[in-house]
């Protein structure tokens, strides 16, 4: 029931974004991820929600499958995407995922701003990430 509840309250996912470059898609990817994440019914809730999944694995496995996992899904399809144009390692697209969602969490769960210039520099900072693995 809970998680129905939140499946409801969560703002619709839409296709898996599509610029045409990694550094595009990484911002969308941010750009969704801090979308979904500010909506004030997600962070009346999740918070919660993360700390009662830590002690109850049949709700984390429900939430992992309905509201966190289509989220997730949505975002490794733009980041395949750049791996098979050949702008992203394979091993590298669970990392990307992390450095453009993670931050994002971070900062609103800690009550730090976020905006489009956050995002911008976010987004510069983690590419600069996958380059200078790339040239390693």
């Amino acid at each position: 029931m809970i998680v129905a509840g939140l499946v409801r309250l969560s703002t619709p996912i839409g296709p898996a974004p599509d610029t045409g470059s990694l550094r595009g898609d990484v911002r969308a990817v941010m750009q969704a991820a801090f979308d979904w994440l500010s909506d004030p019914r997600i962070r009346a809730v999740l918070p919660d929600l993360i700390a009662e999944s830590d002690r109850n694995p049949v709700l984390a496995e429900a939430v992992a499958k309905h509201v966190t996992g289509p989220r997730v899904a949505r975002a490794h399809s733009a980041l395949h995407r750049a791996r098979d144009r050949g702008e992203l390692a394979a091993d590298d697209v669970d990392l990307v995922l992390d450095l453009t969602i993670a931050p994002v969490f971070w900062r609103l769960t800690h009550a730090r701003p976020v905006d489009g210039k956050y995002l911008d520099r976010l987004t510069e900072l983690t590419m600069g990430a996958v380059q200078q693995n790339a040239g390693s």
